[in-house]
């Protein structure tokens, strides 16, 4: 275990209930890391999103997943090869364009965004993105890469949320388990509940995450009895490609934020 205090929380993580994320913006229900698909989920009351973002040949932030394009619009080839205006005419699902970050920031600007930076060349320019500015307030950014993460905080600072990386996520198992360790960089443990058949979370993880205070989130949850189950387990959190499974979940437990 570790003697840590628990921290202090950052203020993109400081929410009444648990935390409905719509991962790709709801990708089971509207063309995935799409304007259209965020506003599909902005219209269902979602206050936060989820969304990977790349960087274009000329340095622009756009928010999509995959390294080539093949799978999911019309065009093919690797998307770091194109500029932005090379990637006006390509379209997600044959109709929705590729979005920059920026517009997807000041579209909802009372939406929470949690990135994932899919490879190292994105850094610097979301770096410069981000800035020194109120964004850093309803941002949080997280990756499978430590190396990546650790770019990140040192350039934008203590302000920027962020939460554990691989590393520190193995250590948080290991002091659930009662193994010594040092304190976890890293303000939130985003995971799935199993990798590989190996299950990754449970209630000693969520006791061991909260008396350090480390709220803890669950990707890629879809089906109603899991979300069930990963409440009562006491998660801060779930990220869902159907928000609209997710809306119900929540609202029949109480949990969904009404609009006035």
């Amino acid at each position: 275990m570790t003697t840590s205090p628990p921290q202090a929380l950052h203020p993109f993580l400081r929410v009444d209930g648990p935390a409905a994320f719509a991962h790709r913006g709801g990708a089971a229900e509207a063309p995935e890391n799409t304007m259209a698909a965020f506003a599909h989920a902005v219209d269902l009351g979602y206050r936060h999103l989820e969304l990977d973002v790349r960087a274009t040949a000329d340095g622009e932030v756009v928010v999509f997943h995959d390294a080539t394009l093949d799978r999911v619009t019309d065009a093919t080839g690797r998307l770091r090869a194109r500029t932005l205006a090379q990637l006006d005419g390509v379209r997600v699902a044959g109709t929705e364009p590729v979005p920059r970050l920026a517009d997807v920031l000041s579209a909802w600007p009372e939406v929470r965004v949690n990135i994932d930076p899919k490879e190292d060349a994105v850094v610097a320019p979301l770096v410069e993105l981000l800035g020194p500015g109120d964004l850093l307030d309803r941002v949080c950014v997280t990756s499978f890469s430590d190396r990546r993460l650790a770019r990140l905080r040192r350039a934008v600072g203590p302000r920027l949320c962020t939460a554990l990386g691989p590393a520190a996520m193995a250590r948080l198992r290991l002091a659930a388990s009662g193994v010594p360790t040092r304190r976890l960089r890293g303000g939130v443990a985003q995971v799935p509940p199993r990798l590989r058949g190996v299950e990754l979370l449970d209630a000693a993880v969520v006791r061991t995450a909260h008396r350090l205070g480390i709220p803890v989130h669950v990707w890629v949850v879809d089906e109603a009895e899991e979300m069930e189950r990963l409440l009562d387990l006491g998660v801060d959190g779930l990220m869902t490609d159907r928000p609209t499974v997710l809306r119900d979940v929540l609202r029949r437990r109480g949990l969904w934020p009404e609009a006035p």
